[in-house]
């Protein structure tokens, strides 16, 4: 009889393993495919000095994404959004509302689609030209997820809607406008306490710096 607390039958699809000669002996189990993918692996890992190490982790694949900074360089402000977040009221936000830039899952698309697609839907603004200024994994020790990073310019008249996400996916968005300058002082103070906001809004201040400087 299987207990309970033992991992179910899935249709979660296999994964391919990329062939390397420091990781051999793979073995893969699903322990849940409900709203996303978690897997077992179990592998032995050559380390440094030669030596193998079998080792298991856990790994949760919801997919990759993209998030966007909204940044009108004439006034120096950012658009932003606000949101309900169970895992961070779960650990520690006393309300559970984080403000994030816009951002989302590539659901199948590729990474600018999808962050048009979010902009419009999460912020109401119509995105004219965003451009790619990096990748990264977030939280490679558990999720294999990939962010795409964006930047774009807006201003004003680029806002075609209210903007506040799908309500009919449990969004709620609250839709932010502030200086840029304020919202790196939120970093600082802990207002902002987003991994991709905060991310973004030292790029754009890094990018602002340089180009002052030239």
């Amino acid at each position: 009889m299987t207990s309970p607390d033992s991992p179910q039958p899935t249709s979660a699809p296999a994964i391919t393993v990329p062939v390397v000669d420091h990781v051999r002996n793979v073995e893969v189990q699903v322990l849940s495919d409900n709203w996303y993918v978690l897997r077992k692996v179990s592998f032995d890992l050559r380390r440094r000095d030669g030596q193998w190490q079998r080792q298991s982790r856990e790994a949760y694949d919801r997919g990759n994404g993209a998030a966007l900074l909204l940044f009108d360089p004439r006034r120096q402000t950012v658009v932003l959004t606000r949101q309900f977040r169970l895992p961070a009221f779960l650990n520690g936000c006393a309300d559970g509302y984080l403000i994030e830039t816009c951002a989302g899952l590539l659901d199948g698309d590729d990474p600018e689609t999808c962050i048009r697609r979010e902009a419009e839907e999460e912020t109401g603004y119509r995105i004219r030209a965003p451009r790619k200024v990096f990748e990264a994994y977030m939280s490679p020790g558990s999720v294999t997820e990939k962010l795409h990073f964006f930047v774009a310019d807006y201003e004003p008249a680029d806002r075609i809607r209210a903007g506040g996400g799908m309500a009919d996916e449990g969004e709620d968005i609250e839709v932010i406008e502030m200086p840029l300058g304020d919202a790196l002082a939120a970093i600082r103070d802990g207002t902002i306490q987003d991994g991709k906001t905060v991310m973004l809004l030292q790029h754009v201040a890094l990018e602002q710096y340089a180009a002052a400087r030239s």
